[in-house]
């Protein structure tokens, strides 16, 4: 914030940092070792009288000096332009807080330059001894100078009691030193053995020659094992945070730090193939592969120290970015750009919004990410993400996968660099609204309330049933609608029948061959485990058919039809209708009515991880969205859903993540889907309120659906009122998880503020699909409830205190056959209409209103007062 900012679309400051300070750091190590092999090599000759190595040596000195002071001290030169250009904070702090440690290993090296000099120059023209002292004076100065950075660099990743002292001496003994010093030592000496090869491979006196490449191999050989116990302490040193990211978080170095061992002993096998076994004709090509290897060994670990300092450039001090950490809320509070120097856009308007996301986007995201260059693209990063999504990632960028620092900026500039970015990659700015629905005409069955003998009353047990469409990728939710009933033999005290008669169902003959329309009948032996036919559910049963009776509930009940909102003619209609008829056993009718059958595929998934709708342009996940779900699945959690997908096995959603709802154990230590579903989107969608639920719920009357279309509606009651906002309604589900011993509750808990509770103490744990939001919290039957009424921690005991399960105070009557499915409860409205929605009291009383409202008690057959319900207490108004 303080500096400009060196702008580099194609490639970001990472890369460059990383080619110059990799080829730096082979040459600069080598110069460390290749000291102690001049000086060794030298003794070894004079000690055996042999001036064919001692002339090796003066050669190679020529080759150590052009490649170490020139090829060296240019890239050292180049490092510091680099990061002075690219990370000018971080740079300042390093210079103004470790001066005298600069200034000493400045000292250092111009000993090192003087000492090589005479070294090279007074090369067999001074006595043997000064020139062997020279030497050891040169190896002395040059691993000084490694001691010396390496405490101050070590010191970025963990910095100890730094952070509380600012103490040169605390950053430099920091916990990280030792084994890190022993372990550039070890590779300074194997990069020494290394380059000598290609030296001694030169001699053109066999003997000499095969002599010095058996030398060199040492250099390599003997470290190897120090090398191996510094790479273990190293790991084992690293304070908690860090140690996690390295072995965990980092998407980058649990990979680097499984390789880093094999490929020194790679190495080390290389070279002495290359002594031992290789003709010399081969070896050429072979000692180039070594070098690669050579630079990949030290490359491999400079990127998992630079790789585990993530999301800071200092640890816990600055952030990536270059924005100190002290400086976060403050930021995040006021905005990035009342704080940014270099920024010409100091409020962001229509206008300038593209203008201000770039600008904010160079300072946010530029030291790690280019726009579409070889590193961390943001073109290749967020492709699967639309303007919303990108928007949901800043809000929760840092608080799970902590290898980005959160986003340091407000809500507005958020959405800039989100729109800045969405435009980048050539993706609308905006969503495209949902096609609303139209009202559909209901033809309602007759009822004569002077001659009807029966009242028959069926219902969808759940008045939104959403579910996923694309079985050829994943599934998240096996189609299933189940529909309860209840016949009523009326007279002035009714009787419910559940003997002598046959209740069948009939979906509308436009939705009846569902597995025309989705592939889910492709895999059910996979997906339930049953070889089902087409259009039969998971309960084998069709869409034509026989209920069968409920006892426990004197009902009748179809279980999980496979009903879906796609019609024959190619219409969307989430809402299809079900004839439903009671017979006698000689077939006379007795009733009859309709449902409709609330089925929904108009998840929000594509609003965050884009794609179209699969179908109609308006319900269902499309390849694309489906395929940037997995892909984000499998970088997230390293699994391998993608290439599941392809081979013809797409996952089921429940078969790790269990539900009690479709009764599926998953995986022992693996969260609930429930609970990983809402846990981890909370972190992202958190502050929202209830626009977060019809995000990804088809609920609010800007969808298609408009699934929320109850009483409540009218009511001004919201899903938090019941269920609380998004964070309240994860915690809930993740502190039962928690209990149950599933270590990543605590990591989707640690940054979520629960919003209906004073503190996470008291929120009440609960089951998804058994805990729900109880009626009786706010609805006591003797006052009306307040208008701010919720019910959140007061959950149902079992899955009996559900709404859809429970009855009347006779333990006759369901609740939802007189009052409607959960969520759509009379008088229910949205823009399919009010006859669609309200057709058992239209059909029964010709108003829409739970049955029996108005004194208008239709099972009865003598006038009453619904203030005489002995079904439960009714407030006088």
């Amino acid at each position: 914030m303080e500096y400009p900012v060196w702008w580099l679309p194609f490639f970001s400051g990472g890369l460059l940092i990383a080619c110059m300070s990799i080829f730096h750091v082979f040459i600069a190590h080598f110069a460390v070792g290749g000291g102690f092999f001049l000086i060794l090599a030298e003794r070894k000759g004079y000690a055996e009288e042999n001036p064919q190595i001692i002339e090796y040596v003066k050669r190679h000195t020529k080759f150590f000096l052009i490649l170490t002071m020139v090829a060296g001290g240019m890239t050292g030169v180049g490092i510091w332009v680099t990061i002075a250009l690219l990370s000018p904070a971080a740079t300042s702090v390093l210079v103004h807080k470790f001066s005298f440690g600069w200034a000493t290993e400045w000292v250092f090296f111009l000993c090192e330059i003087v000492a090589l000099l005479i070294y090279h120059y007074r090369f067999g023209k001074m006595s043997r001894r000064d020139h062997q002292i020279v030497g050891w004076f040169y190896a002395l100065f040059a691993f000084l100078s490694l001691v010396v950075v390496n405490g101050i660099i070590s010191m970025m990743l963990t910095p100890g009691k730094w952070l509380e002292t600012q103490s040169f001496w605390d950053g430099f003994w920091n916990p990280t030193f030792w084994p890190s010093l022993g372990l550039r030592f070890a590779i300074c000496l194997m990069l020494a053995g290394l380059f000598a090869l290609i030296t001694a491979y030169r001699i053109t006196e066999v003997e000499t020659r095969e002599q010095m490449l058996r030398y060199a191999v040492r250099f390599v050989a003997f470290p190897f094992a120090l090398l191996i116990a510094c790479a273990v302490w190293y790991i084992v040193a690293l304070p908690a945070a860090q140690f996690t990211m390295v072995l965990t978080k980092s998407a980058q170095t649990p990979q680097l730090v499984k390789i880093f061992l094999p490929l020194s002993a790679v190495l080390l096998i290389g070279v002495l193939v290359f002594v031992f076994v290789t003709p010399q004709a081969v070896r050429p090509a072979l000692l180039g592969v070594l070098l690669v290897i050579g630079i990949g060994q030290i490359g491999t670990f400079e990127w998992i120290r630079e790789a585990g300092r993530r999301p800071y450039i200092i640890h816990e001090y600055m952030w990536s970015n270059s924005v100190h950490v002290a400086q976060t809320d403050a930021i995040r509070e006021n905005g990035m750009l009342s704080y940014a120097k270099w920024i010409g856009t100091k409020e962001i308007t229509d206008e300038n919004l593209l203008k201000a996301g770039e600008e904010l986007y160079r300072v946010q995201c530029m030291t790690c990410h280019s726009l579409n260059g070889p590193m961390l693209a943001i073109k290749k990063e967020a492709a699967g993400l639309t303007r919303y999504g990108l928007v949901s990632q800043f809000n929760g960028q840092g608080k799970l996968r902590g290898f980005m620092s959160p986003f340091l900026g407000n809500d507005a500039e958020q959405k800039a660099v989100a729109a800045y970015l969405a435009s980048v990659m050539g993706k609308p700015l905006e969503e495209a609204p949902a096609k609303l629905p139209h009202e559909e005409g209901v033809v309602l069955p007759e009822f004569n309330p002077e001659e009807a003998e029966y009242v028959l009353v069926a219902w969808a047990t759940e008045g939104m049933n959403t579910i996923s469409d694309n079985y050829t990728k994943f599934t998240m939710q096996i189609p299933g609608s189940t529909i309860r009933a209840q016949l009523f033999l009326r007279d002035e005290v009714p009787e419910i029948v559940t003997e002598g008669v046959t209740l069948t169902y009939r979906i509308e003959k436009a939705f009846s061959t569902p597995a025309e329309h989705v592939t889910f009948w492709n895999y059910a032996k996979q997906l339930t485990g049953k070889d089902l036919p087409s259009d039969t559910g998971i309960c084998e049963t069709n869409l034509i058919g026989t209920f069968k009776l409920d006892e426990e509930n004197r009902a009748f009940i179809a279980c999980s039809l496979p009903v879906f909102p796609y019609s024959d003619d190619g219409i969307v209609n989430p809402y299809p209708l079900l004839n439903v008829e009671a017979r006698t056993a000689d077939g006379k009718l007795l009733a009859a009515t309709r449902v409709a059958v609330p089925v929904s595929t108009e998840w929000g998934c594509r609003k965050c991880h884009d794609g179209p709708w699969r179908v109609a342009e308006t319900a269902g996940i499309s390849n694309k969205t489906a395929d940037n779900i997995l892909v984000a699945h499998d970088k997230i959690n390293g699994t391998r859903l993608v290439e599941d997908s392809d081979r013809g096995a797409p996952p089921k959603c429940q078969s790790c993540h269990g539900s009690t709802r479709t009764g599926d154990a998953g995986k022992k230590q693996v969260l609930g889907f429930s609970a990983a579903m809402h846990g981890w989107h909370a972190n992202y969608l958190a502050d929202r309120d209830d626009i977060t639920c019809e995000s990804c719920h088809p609920a609010g009357h800007n969808t298609n659906t408009q699934g929320m279309r109850g009483l409540h509606v009218d009511r001004e009651i919201t899903c938090i009122n019941c269920h609380g906002t998004i964070e309240d309604h994860a915690l809930s589900l993740l502190k039962a998880e928690k209990e149950k011993g599933k270590p990543q509750a605590k990591q989707l808990m640690a940054n979520l503020i629960p919003r209906a509770s004073a503190k996470l103490d008291d929120v009440v744990p609960r089951e998804a699909w058994v805990n729900e939001p109880d009626c009786g919290v706010c609805h006591s039957y003797f006052e009306s409830p307040d208008s701010d009424a919720s019910a959140v921690n007061g959950w149902t005991k079992d899955p009996q205190g559900l709404f859809k399960n429970r009855k009347d105070d006779m333990e006759a009557v369901m609740c939802e056959a007189c009052h409607g499915s959960t969520h759509a409860l009379y008088q229910a409205d949205n823009g399919y209409g009010e006859s669609l929605n309200n057709i058992t009291p239209l059909q029964y009383q010709k108003y829409a209103a739970p049955l029996g409202a108005e004194d208008n008690c239709v099972c009865h057959t003598m006038e009453m007062s619904k203030y005489d319900s002995a079904h439960h207490p009714i407030i006088e108004k």
